[in-house]
């Protein structure tokens, strides 16, 4: 489902590739079912490849790894968070432009 320039993550992983990281982080939080995951995820890939060394991105399943979903009160996917030193500094709900997804990551990085 991911490239290798998507880290995919699980419960035990977020801390170390996500809270610790010294880059900002784009979660997404989605699952296999989701139509509207499935709509963003060649968006989440282009980024990935157009932003690597600067931001680090990743996927969660939520239905295989539910502690830090719950811990961000993600109710609706896809949800993308941009994480920077280790903070949450943007929230994305629901199948957005990739220009959206972009501008978050532009503003990260500032």
């Amino acid at each position: 489902m991911a490239s290798n320039d998507v880290v995919i993550l699980q419960d035990g992983t977020f801390e170390s590739e996500v809270l610790k990281c010294d880059v900002p982080v784009l979660v997404d939080f989605w699952a296999v079912w989701c139509g509207p995951c499935k709509a963003v995820a060649p968006a989440i890939e282009e980024l990935a490849k157009q932003y690597k060394g600067k931001v680090k991105v990743a996927k969660m399943d939520v239905d295989e790894h539910q502690r830090v979903p719950q811990q961000y009160g993600i109710r609706s996917i896809p949800t993308l968070l941009v994480f920077k030193g280790g903070r949450v500094v943007d929230t994305i709900i629901g199948a957005v432009p990739k220009s959206k997804l972009e501008d978050s990551l532009k503003k990260a990085l500032t």
